[in-house]
């Protein structure tokens, strides 16, 4: 073996890569930068990081043993103990949760149904706390660096954005021109078909993404926060093309909206990760049934406050259009993903993260939109029904996708 000073620098980075570098622990002692041979240590052990996305570098130190830290922003200690085992039992309760949010839903709409007062009370003034509550239990469980890895993958957002704004407002024109023609329904029907299919994505589109590919929530958020933001202009422009109704949409109000359901609270989560994350590890448990509890009730109270519309006489028609538009709409944003990006490694976490946001819309916003400037009510029914139909189709996706092995 050559003696150690005949080893160049070269020589000693291509054999040892780690080789020359220093890491700070968070003990007194100095760990050695240069990774030696196995043959060479005694009493190697190696300490093993849980979880799907743990990511680290191993380190030997004085004593011959390997110690592995997870890598994250800045941060090369190790977490806070317990944090990792509250880590992966929250990923059970989260997986437990995912099985019964979808017989939760339906159980809200038969209940919305039968008696509607049972929730008639969360009236939508409630709903933006609500939908910021799922953002908040979203930003729990990300990181900063989440989000920057999602803003740098802009092929992934302008498939996000074609799927919303283009695919989805044609099978909204195919689908309302449909009512008109051949169902024989009133135009406002058809009117408000064509509506649904203008108006941005929806934030429970960002929850049933967390609930299936958690990794991809940071990016199903940037996708709906880049259509909620550009919907102030492009809803009215498309309603105009679409319908022939030019709609004066509140800008303020709409960027207020963003701020207050969905940048406010994910920074509110992101702050608690980082900071607190005892704190966090603590609350982690109690977000996913709180969640399924809240997402029930912006799908029941939808469907009681507006029952007599969808229980008219067009309701059962106008179900059967809406079903066929937001499969479609599932399937068209699938395929787009599968086909852009076909040679990714990750393309079925990407198909399913584009099918929501293509296939979920923010019909709250529709309905709020009908009411305010179309003095037909029947303009509004199509957009009441879209509430539930597309909970009730995105969170059985969710059931079925999250069972699912492949990335």
């Amino acid at each position: 073996m050559a003696p150690a000073a005949a080893l160049s620098r070269p020589h000693l980075a291509s054999s040892y890569p780690s080789a020359g570098r220093r890491l700070r622990g968070p003990t007194d002692h100095v760990r050695l930068s240069l990774a030696l041979p196995a043959s060479l240590l005694p009493r190697v052990s190696l300490k093993q990081g849980s979880g799907p996305n743990t990511r680290g570098r191993v380190w030997a130190d004085a004593s011959g043993s390997f110690e592995q830290y997870r890598i994250g922003e800045d941060a090369v200690s190790p977490p806070p103990q317990g944090v990792e085992e509250s880590k992966v039992d929250f990923l059970k309760i989260l997986k437990s949760a995912n099985s019964i949010i979808p017989h939760v839903v339906l159980g809200s709409t038969i209940l919305a149904l039968v008696y509607p007062p049972s929730f008639t009370w969360f009236t939508t003034r409630y709903y933006a706390p609500a939908l910021g509550f799922l953002m908040f239990a979203v930003g729990v469980n990300s990181s900063v660096k989440d989000f920057i890895e999602a803003i740098q993958r802009p092929d992934a957002i302008a498939a996000g954005y074609i799927g919303q704004f283009m695919f989805k407002p044609f099978f909204g024109f195919l689908f309302g021109t449909l009512a008109a023609t051949t169902f024989n329904l009133p135009t406002a029907l058809g009117a408000g078909i064509m509506l649904v299919s203008c108006v941005s994505g929806a934030q429970l589109s960002n929850y049933a993404t967390f609930l299936t590919d958690p990794h991809m929530a940071p990016l199903s958020i940037v996708m709906t926060s880049l259509s909620t933001a550009t919907a102030v202009f492009v809803t009215p422009t498309l309603s105009y093309l679409l319908i022939g109704k030019k709609l004066p949409v509140d800008v303020i109000g709409m960027m207020s909206s963003i701020v207050q359901i969905v940048v406010a609270p994910i920074a509110a989560g992101l702050l608690l990760n980082r900071f607190l994350p005892r704190l966090c590890s603590a609350i982690q448990p109690f977000l996913p049934p709180l969640s399924v509890f809240v997402t029930a009730l912006c799908v029941g109270s939808p469907l009681a406050i507006n029952i007599k519309s969808v229980l008219s006489p067009y309701g059962l028609s106008i179900v059967f259009l809406l079903f066929a538009f937001h499969t479609t709409s599932f399937i068209a944003g699938y395929h787009l993903a599968g086909t852009w990006f076909r040679k990714s490694a990750d393309v079925k976490a990407l198909q399913r993260t584009i099918s929501f946001e293509t296939g979920m819309q923010s019909s709250l916003l529709a309905l709020a939109l009908a009411n305010r400037f179309f003095p037909d009510p029947l303009v509004g029914v199509p957009p009441a029904v879209s509430v539930v139909l597309m909970s009730l189709m995105g969170f059985g996706l969710v059931m079925v996708w999250s069972k699912r092995t492949e990335v």
